[in-house]
């Protein structure tokens, strides 16, 4: 059976502290689990303290055979910032600007350039998304009509080649829309002269967008995932409303990442067949993890998690 894990951001120690909660143990290099197989949702690097050791923790338990992973959107990015464009010198698929180097500023301060390439080569190894049969994994968002498109290129260039990122990164094609869809989901426009906040104080025009279930109004408040008391309760026009993938309550489980949900609540599930697990461990919240026993209707008891002042941001061993 499967423990599938948050966002971990760097946070290698509070990933250990997580294992060991879960009965996993340090054998022959990598954290194992005798009866047990992780599921990690992406988004390894960017922003915590420790992202050598947490790329070493997963990875060490991918090639075990003790984990298995799926790349998030932080990764990708990391693709895109090493991947140069053809049609513009000097440039790359994401730009070197002030901004993305300060978003990128903990990974890049913290990996030699070796370490740097290494990781980059590993990220090209990961799906971007598990069906397991009874069971369903992706970074942000399930949509089919993504999911085809996105495997189309895989399988045309080979898998996540330099050409199949600059195909994936160019923007205004259904295969960038398609990548972003699986990787930071859906987005809406905000009303004119509003601007919000996001989480480095950059302004946003555009809100994450509830896609997994219809919402109660096409509001911006109700639209918006998760919920945040700075968007307004005003409606979404016509023009702007889109055609979200929800996801039917008959489905397989699935469980995703992405979306910082409060670490000042306690953690839970969105539907019986829903689980968001990123509850904002790289904003002192918490790591959290699902023990899935082959159950089709989830069970908020399986959710395990350690709050990330329980690190002591040291290397474990």
């Amino acid at each position: 059976m499967y423990d599938l894990i948050g966002d971990i951001h760097g946070h290698a120690a509070t990933l250990h502290a997580l294992l060991t909660k879960l009965g996993y143990a340090l054998r022959g290099g990598a954290w194992r689990h005798p009866e047990r197989t992780a599921i990690f949702l992406g988004d390894f690097v960017d922003r915590g303290p420790e992202i050598r050791a947490t790329i070493d923790t997963v990875r060490r338990m991918v090639d075990a055979g003790s984990a298995r992973a799926v790349i998030g959107n932080h990764e990708i990015n990391a693709l895109a910032y090493a991947t140069p464009r053809l049609d513009a010198e000097g440039g790359f698929c994401r730009p070197h600007t002030e901004r993305n180097r300060r978003l990128h500023e903990a990974t890049l301060s913290q990996l030699s350039a070796s370490e740097r390439v290494e990781a980059i080569e590993w990220f090209r190894t990961l799906p971007l998304w598990l069906d397991l049969g009874g069971v369903r994994v992706v970074h942000a968002c399930w949509d089919e009509p993504s999911i085809a498109c996105v495997r189309e290129v895989l399988a045309e260039e080979g898998g996540m080649t330099d050409d199949a990122v600059r195909r994936l990164h160019e923007e205004g094609t259904p295969e960038f829309d398609a990548m972003e869809m699986i990787l930071k989901g859906p987005e809406i426009r905000l009303p004119a002269g509003v601007v919000l906040q996001d989480s480095e104080g950059h302004p946003r025009r555009v809100i994450r967008a509830r896609w997994f279930e219809s919402p109660k109004a096409w509001t911006y408040d109700e639209v918006v995932f998760p919920p945040s008391p700075m968007v307004p309760s005003v409606e979404v026009p016509q023009g702007e409303r889109r055609d979200l993938p929800y996801y039917p309550a008959s489905a397989p489980p699935l469980f995703f990442g992405h979306y910082w949900m409060s670490g000042e609540s306690r953690p839970t599930l969105l539907a019986p067949n829903l689980a968001c697990l990123d509850w904002s461990v790289a904003r002192g919240g918490w790591l959290v993890a699902y023990r899935w026993e082959g159950e089709q209707h989830l069970d908020p008891a399986r959710l395990h998690w350690v709050p990330v002042n329980t690190a002591t941001h040291t290397m474990l061993p």
